[in-house]
């Protein structure tokens, strides 16, 4: 015979009515939902796994859980304020007609609404009645104020503490399938792989969030995510921006390295900057002396076309040594003149 513990992992069946009227609101039972038209195609049905006195059920159905037999069918009576509390006049407001036919909508009573406050928060309430003007909505929980009776089952009592886990992980994330997570656990500590697991990383947030806190309820003292809350948290474009930053400043690094070259290349740019005025200076001075060339030379330079000023150091090379041709050439025909004056000079003798 195995009793039921603070602390076990249990999976357990349930159906939950309203004693006042037999209405039921609650069940893992497939079958008993649709009959009771509280179907629900998105879902999930059969037996659910709970750990037993951390909160995941209704007070009132939690705390008579412990030393229920596995196994047996039990009904659970629940008085109002272990269930779903009270019923609170102050949650019963009164609002004008205007209000709600100023946004689309004609109330009657029964009707359900959704109110929200100034603080951003949601209620949801009934129609009670509408008279006058005036409308009065009623914001406690539907079931406030009532008895229920709980028929429940415990199926089985989990003791394997890997599968312990996978059925609290089964529990906070039904959509996360158990042979994708891998689960690591010690005598006090547990850790827990996601990585292989494709989920919405909020969702992946919360769940490891509410799971830490059950398995430290069950008695683990630490409990190891992968990843961490931590790294879910951390913004993705953060490494991004890390890396656009790091290029931003290698790149003003490899200009000031180009900047600071070694002395010799700039002093040999000076050089060659020299050489080209000193080259400039000697065409200067060519020029001078080819003015002083005969007018009959002149002339014939005259009839050639002007030839464009270079201005790299290649085509400025040749220009001089053009010029310094044209030199030796107008001194041999300056040459040639005079010996012919002598020649004739003789012959009249």
């Amino acid at each position: 015979m195995v009793k039921v513990q603070k602390g076990d992992v249990i999976r357990l069946h349930y159906t939950g009515k309203v004693k006042e009227t037999g209405e039921i609101f609650d069940t893992t039972y497939e079958e008993v939902a649709k009959e009771a038209g509280i179907y629900n195609e998105k879902g999930i049905y059969g037996p659910v796994p709970i750990a037993v006195g951390a909160g995941h059920v209704l007070k009132g159905l939690d705390e008579q859980l412990e030393g229920l037999e596995v196994g047996k069918k039990y009904e659970i009576i629940i008085p109002p304020e272990k269930g779903f509390g009270k019923r609170d006049p102050k949650l019963i407001k009164t609002f004008t007609l205007g209000q709600f036919r100023r946004q689309g909508i004609f109330p009657f009573p029964g009707m359900p609404v959704e109110i929200e406050t100034e603080s951003g928060r949601k209620l949801k309430g009934k129609v009670l009645t509408v008279s006058g003007g005036r409308v009065r909505v009623d914001f406690n929980h539907p079931y406030a104020g009532k008895h229920l009776v709980y028929e429940v089952e415990v199926v089985e009592k989990i003791e394997d503490p890997i599968e312990k886990v996978k059925a609290l992980i089964e529990l906070r994330m039904p959509m996360v399938k158990p042979e994708e997570v891998i689960i690591e656990v010690g005598e006090k500590d547990v850790s827990v792989d996601f990585s292989n697991v494709e989920i919405d990383r909020n969702t992946l947030v919360l769940g490891e969030i509410l799971l830490e806190s059950d398995l430290k309820f069950i008695g683990y003292e630490e409990v190891k995510f992968k990843p961490s809350v931590d790294e879910l948290l951390k913004p993705p474009e953060k490494e991004e921006q890390v890396t656009e930053l790091e290029e931003e400043v290698s790149e003003p690094l490899i200009e000031k390295a180009e900047e600071e070259k070694p002395a010799e290349e700039t002093t040999e740019t000076e050089g060659v900057k020299a050489e080209e005025s000193e080259e400039k200076k000697e065409e200067t001075s060519e020029g001078e002396e080819v003015k002083e060339e005969p007018e009959s030379r002149k002339e014939e330079q005259a009839e050639e076309k002007p030839k464009k000023k270079a201005t790299k150091k290649s085509k400025t090379t040749r220009k001089r040594s053009t010029s310094a041709k044209k030199r030796k050439t107008t001194k041999k025909k300056t040459e040639k003149p005079a010996e012919s004056a002598e020649e004739k000079k003789g012959e009249t003798e």
